[in-house]
């Protein structure tokens, strides 16, 4: 695997979680 290939997975896994915590902010905003 390439170092480039490898960056984009790790910033796409960090973008999906930055996404879910978002959006369960904005269903359970009492937990924040």
């Amino acid at each position: 695997m390439s170092t480039g290939l490898a960056a984009n997975a790790v910033a796409g896994l960090l973008a999906l979680l930055l996404i879910v915590h978002l959006v369960i902010a904005l269903v359970r905003p009492e937990k924040f």
